[in-house]
């Protein structure tokens, strides 16, 4: 089967929900998943019940578990760099069939890597696994690089509201 580059971006809710959705349709047809996370960490329900349930998919984790909202640390820029290796290996590895690299585009634009990086990884797929790039602000390359890209356009959010995240909903 080949394997194509899929891009969820936006401002709106749902790229890593899409990306969980397609790694739960990859497991029911026997596939293999890594799931690489940028700047998240600990357990989110989404984690929690892949670990428990799901053992066909690996998953690992680059980050303090907070978003990066200024100059990012050399700790969080450190641990998303050594991630980014990580991901590629297992890219490469020949032991997955999809291969998901959450939040690599708003690693990117919290500077944590270049968006060089990011296209040097994307011409490392091999062609039989599907790479799924997900988080805001996917640069112009990166989506011309990329087979398909889905935008999540926010028109209304709750969190406006000052509602916050929810267990088993955001988190």
């Amino acid at each position: 089967m080949k394997g194509y580059i899929q891009v969820y971006t936006g401002d709106g809710k749902c790229k890593t929900t899409a990306a969980l959705g397609l790694a739960l349709r990859s497991v029911g047809a026997g596939l293999r998943v890594y799931l690489g996370q940028f700047i998240k960490g600990g357990e989110y329900s989404e984690i929690k019940i892949l670990r428990s349930r799901f053992p066909e998919v690996t998953i690992e984790q680059y980050g303090s578990g907070g978003f990066v909202h200024h100059q990012p640390t050399p700790g969080q820029i450190q641990a998303a760099r050594q991630g980014l290796q990580q991901l590629a290996a297992a890219l490469r590895s020949g032991n997955y069939d999809v291969v998901i690299a959450d939040e690599a585009n708003t690693a990117v634009g919290a500077g944590l890597f270049t968006e060089k990086d990011l296209l040097a990884l994307m011409d490392e797929k091999p062609d039989s696994v599907e790479l799924i790039l997900t988080g805001r602000g996917a640069g112009a390359a990166v989506q011309n690089r990329a087979d398909l890209v889905t935008e999540m356009k926010c028109i209304k959010h709750y969190y406006d509201a000052g509602v916050s995240g929810r267990p088993g909903i955001e988190s």
